[in-house]
């Protein structure tokens, strides 16, 4: 199975006051791994395609087939109880912001993670359809 979203949203701050901006992950590789909640203990899958667009950086990641936290998670997105997307990074580039946060220019993107709480209200899953 493959899920499709947003692990990040452009120009709009985060519960912690950061905002990411457009091209901050300028030369990302998608071959990272995709985590249950940033576990690096539990591996679900492998992020297989990273854009940048208007809205953000939306990542297309496979789930590994037989992976029992990969199939609970889908479980839990097909249910509507988990839809949250985060991202593990190293800022690279970044200045304070007005009132408190960080305005990230550049990061190096260490994983990507289906999550409960995401730290950006918008960074959701998208959809899940079969591999093709």
């Amino acid at each position: 199975m493959r899920i499709d979203g947003y692990v990040s949203c452009f120009d709009t701050p985060d519960r912690s006051g950061d905002v990411v901006r457009r091209r901050a992950f300028l030369g990302a590789r998608a071959d990272v791994p995709l985590l249950w909640q940033h576990d690096v203990a539990r591996p679900i899958g492998r992020v297989l395609r990273l854009t940048e667009d208007a809205t953000g950086l939306r990542m297309e990641a496979g789930v590994t087939p037989g992976c029992r936290d990969g199939l609970d998670a889908l479980a839990l997105i097909r249910s509507g109880a988990v839809d949250g997307l985060s991202f593990g990074y190293r800022v690279r580039e970044s200045r304070p912001r007005p009132g408190g946060g960080r305005e990230i220019l550049k990061v190096d993107l260490i994983e990507c993670s289906v999550v409960t709480l995401p730290m950006h209200q918008q960074a959701r899953v998208r959809g899940v359809t079969p591999d093709v």
